[in-house]
């Protein structure tokens, strides 16, 4: 269970930093940091995680060289957020990031069942004013995928809603076709 945290304070990335690091959070607390606010995240269903997994399967078919997806973990987007996105393909291998969290990400993933609104509404405005370019929410209550694209100040200037039935093809990966429905569980 999280700490009784003050919901005035407006938490900076290093100040969040330092109290995960000295130890604010038990081990099996799930919280991300955005917009200077320290969000308790949801446990995870058993749909939830094997969609996160089908994700990352599909993409391992399609990212190449010199690219590399990270499957729940923490992203230095700006001074005041450092979210755990379910997916992020960033640029590098692995070992780039050893010393410091990538701060942005060519595409992200996120997997929505009781965070929907959250994901439609403060992630996605702060991936669009961090230059996300696709963002997606695999979006588990309707069985489809919704596809931002034109990342803006404002938020993205496109929005895509693609059925089960659907295909898209990442950004970062041009020549790949993922089905929809094989993301789904």
């Amino acid at each position: 269970m999280s700490p009784a945290l003050p919901k005035a304070h407006c938490w900076s990335r290093f100040e969040y930093e330092r109290l995960v690091d000295a130890g604010g959070f038990s081990a099996d607390t799930r919280v991300e940091l955005l917009d200077g606010e320290i969000i308790d995240m949801s446990p995870q269903k058993s749909a939830h995680a094997t969609a996160v997994g089908l994700v990352e399967e599909a993409l391992r078919h399609c990212i190449g060289e010199g690219y590399h997806i990270r499957s729940q973990k923490p992203l230095a987007l700006d001074d005041r957020s450092e979210p755990e996105p379910d997916i992020a393909v960033v640029r590098g291998q692995l070992r780039d990031y050893a010393g410091r969290h990538p701060d942005t990400a060519l595409l992200i993933v996120e997997v929505a069942d009781t965070s929907l609104a959250y994901d439609q509404g403060s992630k996605a405005l702060a991936y669009a004013r961090n230059g996300v370019s696709d963002y997606w929410i695999l979006n588990l209550r309707d069985r489809a995928l919704e596809v931002y694209r034109g990342a803006e100040s404002q938020g993205y200037g496109q929005r895509r809603l693609i059925d089960a039935s659907g295909q898209v093809t990442p950004l970062v990966a041009p020549q790949c076709i993922i089905r929809v429905d094989d993301l789904l569980p």
